[in-house]
């Protein structure tokens, strides 16, 4: 009876407290009642401090702009010393004591890191993405921050952009549950907690579609496309609550999205009800007058106005907002409109409790790069692989074997983490051969071949930023030389070849994207000693791998694979782990096929080798060398019959969808079971197919399990030409296979 009394006290107790503390609205607009127009022009400028610039600008004067109320945020200042130090300033020496935001692009994990995202795409496992986000702002936020610039959910077409490795290929639908799957992990369910932080959606939008595969570039599509195909993965995040979104370099419909008010304002706020921060990219508003938009006073008022609320290191705030304010060019309404989007983010965050919530040396210690995150990164890379040629099992190898390990990665370490790395140490990646040796001892042949890049402007170009690209005394003759007679010693080559991290990811757009001239050199020299050859490749976009794929036995695609990269790729050619990756983007056969991607529309004259006047290249196929949805395993698996449950629906219905696979190879493996849709008739143009729905599942050798799905009028909804989701009755051709090419075919009907 008296717990009973005690229990019923403390909960009024609590209804009490809880009564008595204001909500988020009412708190901060008293806060904002307290602020000057100054003030809250503050809260919108985002300035870059500390060791780690990602632009051509780097903020000055910030310490005493702080102290004066004019810093909302600071972006690539971390550790909890740094962090503590600025954040001290804002809470001890401003008027309001308004805390700072600590943002930093932790794109693909933070001090341990993962694969490149497109090569986390490429293993198709939700979870697996889910749980790297997770470890990523468990390790950011022991670092002092609580906003990462990531992810980025821009669909890509065009191999040639660098930034695709930043993403998640070409498809809406598979970047979609990506988009999801990261939000989710970076902010958690309660954002309060240490370990969660600011996810921020990027680039809004349409960014992977820039002309010619250029960084920065023109961005020009049909509104009708942008809602079927490049739109879906922003609202995937938006639907998600992702917190925050940052606006893109590029134009859309000749406006720079920075100051598209249709884009911020009407689509992503009142069609999408968006309510977090608008942020910019690394001076877009500064940008705008190269776009010839006006000067940098017109250019912050045309950005304010279409809804923007911070701006990333280009200040134009904070130098005109007043002005525009007095001029009537902005409301003030506009003004707190933004500032109270940056106070509720650091509200939800728990900052105006807590100021130093984030900044703990203690769990700085325990939470980074410990063990659990290094068996992560470890079974995040093996994942991310794609067995893409297996000619006669040539892999796994056998260790009993003289095996001959060539080439300038072999050993490397420097590009084992990738571009965007952020805080990553490469000095703590494990390199292929170190972990070969921690695993056989010193058994096995090398040999370097070439260096990794030849060509000296090129060279001077990528160790500008870092890219400690060393050049040999010896010659390439001689170095080709001792790679061909090691070679000879060998029963089987293993070539480790591919880019520099540097050329893939931001400002790294290619023309040919190939491997290096010096690399296939090299390679061809080993092709003429007879020798069985396996390629393994690191990289972060589609390479043009048409001769390598005629020429070489076994081709293992690694990308970049992080921290544990060494590791993975020994366990996996040696049969230890079972490479289950597919590919998340197409690889064309040549630079002249770009863009090829599997969800395209048919022509009035469709591909038929047989007619001369179809839509076809005289001297290559249509289609792409490897396939979306394709990836080899060192087992087999084949797929049975579909089986519908009924081949006709209404709106209310739905569709189950079964189909038997059976793993008859020799080695246990995991299958992506991958379902398209093609509706067959449309007021519309429709794609040939598309990805609607996939499942990943472990097949032990000789087991057949049933895989099923269900389909809905939803799934077969798309936009129309009045922007209408709806959708249309009729014939719908059903796909399923392990590859978007590769696929059993039935056929249901929609009345």
């Amino acid at each position: 009876m008296i717990r009973r009394i005690l229990l019923s006290c403390m909960v009024l107790i609590a209804i009490n407290a809880s009564a008595q503390q204001p909500t988020m609205d009412q708190f901060i607009t008293k806060l904002m009642q307290r602020m000057t127009l100054e003030e809250k022009l503050g809260q919108l400028n985002l300035p870059s401090v500390g060791f780690d610039v990602t632009g051509p600008i780097l903020s000055e004067d910030v310490e005493e702009k702080i102290k004066k109320g004019l810093v909302g945020g600071v972006f690539n200042t971390f550790t909890p010393v740094a962090v503590r130090k600025l954040q001290d300033l804002a809470i001890k020496e401003t008027r309001l004591k308004i805390p700072l935001l600590f943002g930093y692009d932790v794109v693909h994990g933070h001090r341990t890191i993962f694969p490149v995202p497109l090569g986390l795409s490429a293993g198709w496992d939700m979870d697996l993405i889910k749980r790297t986000a997770i470890a990523a702002a468990d390790e950011a936020s022991a670092d002092g921050l609580n906003w990462t610039f990531s992810p980025m959910v821009d669909i890509a077409r065009d191999p040639r952009w660098g930034r695709v490795s930043e993403g998640s290929g070409e498809d809406p639908y598979l970047g979609s549950q990506i988009a999801k799957a990261m939000v989710q992990g970076y902010q958690g369910d309660d954002l309060r907690k240490n370990n969660t932080i600011l996810a921020c959606v990027k680039h809004f939008a349409l960014y992977g579609a820039s002309e010619a595969g250029r960084d920065y570039n023109t961005v020009d599509m049909s509104r009708i496309r942008m809602y079927n195909e490049y739109l879906p993965p922003y609202k995937a995040a938006v639907d998600a609550g992702v917190a925050t979104i940052m606006t893109s370099f590029n134009e859309i419909e000749g406006i720079p999205a920075t100051a598209n008010k249709w884009l911020l304002t009407e689509l992503l706020q009142k069609q999408w009800g968006f309510h977090g921060l608008i942020v910019t990219d690394y001076t877009a508003i500064n940008e705008m007058i190269a776009h010839g938009m006006g000067d940098e006073k017109k250019v912050g008022e045309l950005s304010l106005n279409a809804g923007v609320d911070m701006d990333m290191v280009g200040e134009v705030f904070i130098k005109h907002g007043a002005s525009l304010v007095k001029e009537g060019k902005v409301s003030i309404a506009q003004i707190d409109k933004a500032c109270r989007r940056i106070l509720e983010a650091k509200y939800k965050l728990g900052l105006f409790e807590d100021p130093y919530r984030y900044i703990s040396e203690e769990r700085n210690k325990s939470a980074i790069m410990n063990t659990d995150k290094i068996a992560l990164s470890k079974e995040a890379a093996i994942k991310s692989m794609v067995l893409l040629k297996n000619q006669s099992q040539t892999l796994p190898l056998d260790a009993t074997k003289k095996i001959a390990f060539i080439g300038p990665l072999v050993k490397d370490r420097r590009n084992l983490i990738g571009s965007w790395s952020g805080a990553g140490d490469y000095k703590k990646a494990v390199s292929i051969w170190s972990a070969l040796e921690q695993q056989n001892g010193h058994k096995f042949l090398y040999a370097k071949g070439c260096n990794l890049i030849d060509d000296p402007a090129l060279r001077k170009r990528l160790n500008d930023h870092d890219g400690q690209i060393q050049a040999e005394a010896a010659s390439p003759e001689q170095m080709i030389a001792e790679a061909v007679q090691t070679a000879q010693q060998s029963e089987i080559i293993v070539a480790v070849l591919g880019e520099a991290f540097g050329m893939s990811g931001e400002a790294a757009s290619r023309s040919m994207i190939g491997l290096p001239e010096n690399q296939q050199t090299l390679l061809r020299a080993l092709k003429a000693t007879g020798k069985p050859i396996v390629l393994v490749l690191m990289n972060g976009r589609p390479l043009t791998l048409q001769w390598e794929n005629d020429n070489c036995d076994a081709i293992l695609e690694t990308w970049f694979g992080g921290t544990q990269a060494g590791p993975a790729i020994a366990d996996v050619l040696f049969g230890k782990a079972n490479p289950s990756g597919k590919l998340s983007m197409s690889f064309p056969r040549n630079t002249g096929q770009i863009p090829v991607y599997y969800n395209a529309k048919n022509t009035g004259r469709p591909f038929d080798e047989n007619q001369k006047y179809t839509s076809k290249y005289l001297d290559i196929p249509n289609t792409p060398l490897y396939p979306f949805g394709y990836g080899l395993s060192y087992t087999s698996f084949t797929y049975g019959e579909i089986s519908l449950d009924k081949k006709t629906i209404t709106a209310k219905d739905k569709i189950q969808v079964s189909v038997s696979v059976t793993n008859n190879g020799s080695y246990d493996g995991e299958e992506t079971v991958q379902l398209y849709i093609r509706d067959l008739v449309g007021t519309v143009t429709r794609p040939v197919k598309e990805l609607k729905a996939f499942k990943k599942l472990m097949l032990k050798k000789g087991e057949t399990k049933e895989v099923s799905f269900s389909i809905s009028v939803e799934d077969l909804k798309f936009y129309n030409n009045e922007l209408k989701y709806a959708a249309e009755p009729g014939k719908f051709k059903l796909m399923i296979g392990g590859n978007s090419k590769e696929v059993k075919e039935v056929e249901f009907e929609l009345k």
